[in-house]
């Protein structure tokens, strides 16, 4: 079974945060699902993962291609994972259940720290989620690095 790690981002903004934590889930050797909301959204971060360095490259992909299957890291606003992800990272309030959690290696759930709903939100699925019997963890960079302050 998997665990499901909060991520607060009061540092570093998503588009930093994001692929660091990509490139340590394919580091593991994991396919990563991100799962957003807003297609505008993932379009525009898809944008952002292509203009990175050059030694830092992701490769990745917008779901709704021909290759959502091959790609390492996939994009999506679905809750289909057609790329046989061991890792799921929820962006901006995305769904996540108890049972994709049980079925993943690990499930990542980002959320910004400077925005009072989505602050609401990460702490509704946290309690839901423990109280559905997942693992989870809740780190933060307030300090200046990540730290683990809470386990379930």
């Amino acid at each position: 079974m998997g665990q499901a790690f909060f991520y607060h981002l009061t540092r570093h903004p998503l588009e930093v945060t994001l692929p660091m934590l990509l490139e340590k889930s394919m580091q593991r050797g994991w396919r990563v699902v991100v799962r957003g909301n807003d297609e505008r959204r993932l379009q525009w971060l898809d944008q952002r993962l292509w203009l990175g360095p050059e030694e830092g490259f992701l490769p990745h992909g917008l779901s709704g291609g021909p290759h959502d299957a091959d790609q390492p890291v996939l994009l999506t606003g679905s809750e289909e994972v057609p790329n046989g992800a061991a890792c799921l990272m929820s962006i901006d309030g995305a769904a996540v259940s108890v049972e994709e959690i049980a079925g993943m290696d690990r499930v990542c759930i980002l959320f910004d720290g400077h925005d009072q709903a989505a602050v609401q939100h990460a702490r509704g699925q946290w309690k839901a989620l423990t109280g559905d019997g997942a693992s989870a963890q809740y780190w933060s960079e307030e300090s200046g690095k990540w730290e683990m302050k809470a386990e379930s």
